[in-house]
């Protein structure tokens, strides 16, 4: 149950964006240990220097079409699973639509079953559906 965050520099074609939001949904049901129909994303497009990112830091060089994904999960991976995930994501926005491994940043935070309401006011992962 993952909620996931997408950010980059504004300019893409919505083509584009939907191959990223494709391709990191494609990863977590591949890798991530997440079923096909659990899918909530949010695509966050900055102008110009609304978006700081040292090209060098940890990696790089990055450039222009750094993209930045924080997940939120509802529970915690292996390390391996992790691992696992990163090379699937880079690899999968690799391929499309060619993103450059260097320029691709994945923080994942871990929740708990009570901080999750799917809706109707209820802790969806805690309670049963009301009859």
């Amino acid at each position: 149950m993952p909620l996931v965050h997408i950010s980059l520099r504004r300019g893409k074609s919505s083509h584009y964006l939907r191959q990223i939001a494709d391709g990191v949904h494609r990863a977590l049901v591949d890798a991530f240990e997440v079923p096909p129909d659990d899918r909530f994303q949010t695509l966050r497009e900055f102008d110009g220097e609304a978006l700081i990112v040292d090209p060098h830091y940890l990696g790089g060089p990055r450039g222009a079409d750094f993209v930045l994904v924080e997940i939120t999960a509802g529970r915690p991976r292996s390390t391996a699973t992790k691992a696992a995930f990163y090379r699937r994501l880079a690899e999968g926005l690799q391929a499309s639509p060619g993103l450059h491994p260097a320029d691709l940043m994945v923080v994942i935070t871990t929740t708990q079953r009570d901080e999750w309401s799917f809706g109707h006011g209820r802790a969806t992962l805690l309670q049963p559906e009301a009859s």
